[in-house]
Formats: structure tokens, C-alpha cells, sequence
């Protein structure tokens, strides 16, 4: 595999920033990931490391003591070419589910109006994609997806919301995501996902990780109360399928 032209530079005096070009394709991200598995497994091993992957950066974060950049810029070149032979980690297809009943689907008429679609058919066309995620931010827990069918492309909302549900499922320009808690926000909701996506309490809080991909399938209303009753009681069982690496 060949390398990115990627650029290194100082975020702060305890941070580096590390980017590669700025477009939203899986190689880049397979990219980012080994090399921030490599950094996490051979070379930033300390606790006091922290390695933040994104889109298309990875952002190194030492909490003692200051870093010094030019030297530390070598390395990172060095280390960046010894990745290359690394495997990525593992990933699964998740399959999660998803109401689109009127109750949850808040702006699903206008999103279909926008679109020139049925409601249905956006149902259809959300559920029919399978999804990257990319990034994990905004909120703990909060999945940006990529991969969204170019006919479900929709801009976020003129006014943002000052009360989103949690587990509404919105649509915001190329993106698809699940609130992980209530909060304010400016996506188009159209359902309501009925497993939660994070849990503080746990080891992994985030039980899906970037360079996972995710399919959403509709559930009915019933479906969706019976699903939240087993969560409470530990019972209900998430659909993963393990991927060719």
C-alpha cells in the first residue's frame, strides 16, 4: 500500500496535529487507522498518550509534559512508514434498528417533500445503505456516518432544535447519525433507534468503532417498546457480522 503526502504540525503545546488530504474515502480512513493502531500498539504506549483518529486527521495528545515538535516530527515520519505493513483492526457490520413511525419521524414529511420522494421511499433508501463510520464526536457516542445515498443528501436544519430525542436518527448534507442522549441539534430526525449507542458505565462506552460500518433495518412500533424493555433488563442481542479484512 502507498503512502499519503500527509502533514504534521504542532496543535498546542502538548498536541500534534497529523492530516491527510481532506477528501471522505475509505482508503484514507484505513490509512489513518492503521497508522493510529500502530501508534497505540508499538510506539505511544504510555497512559499519558491519548490518539484521537477523524475524518481525515489524527490528533496526539500528551497530558505531562510539552512536546518537542522537531523531534518528535522525525518520528512520527519514521513510524508513519513502518505502518504500512500493519494490519487494521478488525470490523463488523452492525445492524441496528430503527422506528420510522410519525411519533419519532418529526421531519420525515418535509424531509420526503425536499427530496421528491415518499416517505416510504426514504425509509427504503436509508435502510437499503450500508454506512462507514468516520468519526465519533459532537456528543459521547454520537456516530458520523458516511455513505449516505447522494438522493437523501439534505442540509441541516435552518434553526436547530433546542431538544433532540435520544436515539433520533437524523440526515444532515452526505450524513447519517443517532443522538446518543438528548441534546440540542440541527439534523433532519426521521426515527428512532431503539439500542442505545453509549454507556459511560461500560469498558467500551462505544460498542461501535470508526472503520465499522453500520445497516439500519425499519421496525414497528411494538418492536421498537420491546426492544427498550429487554435493553433495561440486559437481554437484547445486537446483530454483528464479523468482515474480510
Amino acid at each position: 500500500m502507498s503512502a499519503f503526502e500527509i502533514s504534521i504540525r504542532p496543535f498546542g503545546v502538548h498536541a500534534i496535529l497529523i492530516e491527510w488530504p481532506s477528501q471522505v474515502e475509505e482508503v484514507i480512513l484505513d490509512d489513518i487507522l492503521r497508522f493510529t493502531r500502530y501508534l497505540n500498539e508499538a510506539s505511544l504506549k504510555d497512559e499519558n498518550w491519548e490518539v484521537v483518529p477523524a475524518y481525515n486527521s489524527v490528533t496526539l495528545i500528551q497530558r505531562e509534559y510539552p512536546i518537542d515538535f522537531n523531534e518528535f516530527e522525525i518520528k512520527l515520519k519514521k513510524w508513519y512508514g513502518e505502518a504500512k505493513e500493519m494490519a487494521t483492526h478488525k470490523k463488523y457490520l452492525w445492524r441496528l434498528p430503527v422506528c420510522y413511525d410519525s411519533e419519532f419521524a418529526i421531519d420525515l414529511p418535509e424531509v420526503a417533500s425536499y427530496l421528491n420522494l415518499s416517505e416510504s421511499e426514504v425509509i427504503q433508501l436509508h435502510t437499503s445503505h450500508i454506512y462507514t463510520l468516520y468519526c465519533i464526536g459532537f456528543l459521547p457516542g454520537f456516530m458520523y456516518l458516511g455513505g449516505l445515498p447522494k438522493d437523501l443528501e439534505i442540509p441541516r436544519r435552518p434553526q436547530p432544535r433546542g431538544r433532540v430525542l435520544k436515539g433520533a436518527v437524523g440526515l444532515a448534507g452526505k450524513q447519517t447519525g443517532i443522538y446518543p442522549q438528548q441534546s440540542p441539534g440541527g439534523w433532519n430526525i426521521i426515527g428512532n433507534c431503539s439500542v442505545p449507542m453509549f454507556d459511560p458505565k461500560k469498558e467500551e462506552p462505544c460498542f461501535i468503532s470508526v472503520g465499522d460500518k453500520v445497516q439500519f433495518y425499519s421496525i414497528e412500533k411494538a418492536e421498537y417498546d420491546l426492544h427498550k424493555i429487554e435493553g433495561e433488563v440486559g437481554i437484547y442481542k445486537l446483530e454483528k457480522i464479523e468482515l474480510d479484512a
